[in-house]
């Protein structure tokens, strides 16, 4: 076994650095439990109320991440493994729902079905909308699997499940640990989807404890408890994906894979995958273009102006949040150890916390250090890189670990700096990665809702804030319009995500 090599210190210097940057709002919140005194925070935290909002945020993840895993699994086997008839068409449509936000999608099933609520409500629009999370890197590592180790399997006796779960699923690991954390993440910190559905969690008793009374000690108390789920969280995704690697020198067997025939069971995949796509897209984009029709109207130069703040903020907060994951990304491939799971976890910590506590935490930071900060873009893009850094690091942590570093060995034999090697080798190979990684930024940026209305500067009005202000007044066809925005800014970064996991259209 090969020994480790000890990381640069001035890597590891840039990377604690914006670790501790990241871990601000997680500093707010002990702080402020620390000054309640175990006393009083044993007393806001040990509730019946308290354990009813553990109780409904537990089995949100529990039950919503392995149901987002199974779907996202068997649709990119599905799609890329299978003779499905319809599978291109599939394959896009299961990427779909990611360009509607989780409140939009609520907003569509809330008008559609009003008694639509609680925990079972909460888990069809959460899995439904962020299954895609797990299903677009699937499609990816499945596309990049050389047949020939399936075709070997066979040739040995195993059936097709034997195949997909001793051969493909256990390649998919980084993957799928990778989406389903990030999947995990988001159901922890959501609030408008849940918001509308009238279903209690830890973040929505949050905002609803801000609102009561800012930064009361009851919302620092509760986020105490969303930071030590999100800890446990952490913890058993970094057990469960081990010290295996992914990459590998060559393309491997040059011949398509081969189709499998569904047979009998093709008419049960076609439904399956029609239901998935019907309760996943058609179903909120239906009612979404119901109430458009039915009197929608917004301001013109209002939503004009809304679309241009929108991306100049979602495209600023995807190149920060690159800049930021890249080094955490490097650290955590290429000097594997405890330290770089440490400071990876801590990309990941804030993240958990709802947007609206990232945000107070930077408005007493700001207004303490740098109060010239406050309420600037400056502020709310810091806020967004702290929100949404796991969505630039699994991609770029999942690319870089597929980039051989003897490639780079090569060009260093070759009398190429070690600097310019990367820039010259590594970093085109990981082009694919930073634009979907930044994708994934800019689409939560655009959709982010109570950081961007608590922060953004006065006059600052965003797609998202406008939606929600007339969709929480249940003036849904004033809402219609913001709602189509934000699906028709979500299509661009989508699509990038599709091009990334296919790398090609499908065969």
């Amino acid at each position: 076994m090969p020994q480790r090599r000890a990381a640069p210190p001035v890597l590891v210097t840039v990377v604690v650095v914006l670790a501790l940057g990241a871990l601000i709002p997680i500093g707010y919140v002990v702080q402020a439990a620390v000054a309640m005194g175990w006393d009083e925070l044993a007393a806001l935290v040990f509730r019946p109320k308290v354990g009813e909002l553990l109780a409904n945020t537990v089995l949100l993840v529990i039950i919503g991440v392995p149901a987002t895993v199974v779907l996202g699994v068997g649709g990119a086997w599905l799609v890329e493994r299978t003779a499905l008839p319809g599978r291109k068409v599939f394959a896009v449509a299961f990427a779909a729902p990611l360009a509607i936000p989780a409140f939009v999608s609520s907003y569509g099933w809330a008008s559609a079905v009003p008694s639509i609520s609680g925990l079972w409500g909460g888990l069809l629009v959460a899995v439904t909308v962020y299954f895609p999370l797990v299903y677009l890197p699937a499609l990816a590592a499945i596309r990049g699997l050389d047949p020939a180790l399936e075709e070997s399997a066979r040739s040995l006796g195993m059936g097709s499940w034997s195949v997909f779960s001793r051969v493909v699923l256990p390649q998919l690991r980084l993957a799928v640990l990778g989406g389903g954390l990030v999947v995990a993440l988001h159901l922890l910190a959501e609030y408008g989807a849940f918001a509308f559905l009238r279903f209690d969690t830890f973040t929505t008793a949050i905002v609803v404890a801000y609102q009561a009374s800012f930064a009361g000690p009851n919302a620092a108390a509760l986020g105490l408890v969303l930071v030590l789920l999100c800890l446990c969280l952490l913890v058993a995704e970094s057990l469960a994906r081990g010290q295996a690697r992914y990459s590998r020198v060559g393309g491997g067997s040059p011949h398509p894979p081969a189709r499998l025939p569904l047979g009998p069971l093709t008419p049960v995949a076609i439904i399956a995958a029609t239901c998935v796509v019907a309760t996943s897209t058609l179903v909120p984009l239906t009612s979404v273009v119901r109430w458009l029709f039915h009197g929608g109207s917004a301001d013109l130069v209002g939503l004009t102006s809304a679309t241009g703040q929108t991306l100049l903020l979602a495209i600023a907060a995807a190149v920060c949040a690159i800049a930021v994951a890249l080094p955490f990304a490097w650290l955590a491939v290429r000097y594997p150890g405890r330290l770089s799971r440490l400071l990876e976890g801590a990309a990941y910590l804030a993240s958990s916390l709802p947007s609206i506590i990232v945000a107070l935490a930077l408005v007493v930071t700001t207004i303490a250090f740098a109060p010239a900060l406050y309420q600037t873009a400056f502020t709310v893009i810091a806020a967004y890189v702290v929100i949404f850094l796991p969505r630039a690091l699994v991609p770029l942590r999942a690319g870089l670990s597929q980039v051989p570093e003897s490639l780079e060995e090569a060009a260093r034999s070759l009398g190429v700096a070690p600097f310019r090697a990367r820039l010259r080798v590594t970093v085109p190979l990981l082009i694919p990665s930073i634009c979907a990684g930044g994708a994934l930024v800019a689409l939560g940026a655009a959709n982010e809702l109570t950081a961007t209305l608590l922060l953004a500067p006065t006059g600052t009005r965003t797609v998202a804030t406008s939606f929600w202000a007339a969709a929480s007044s249940l003036d849904y066809p004033t809402a219609a319009p913001y709602a189509i925005v934000l699906v028709l800014l979500s299509c661009p970064a989508v699509a990038l995500m599709f091009a990334h996991a296919t790398g090609r259209n499908l065969r």
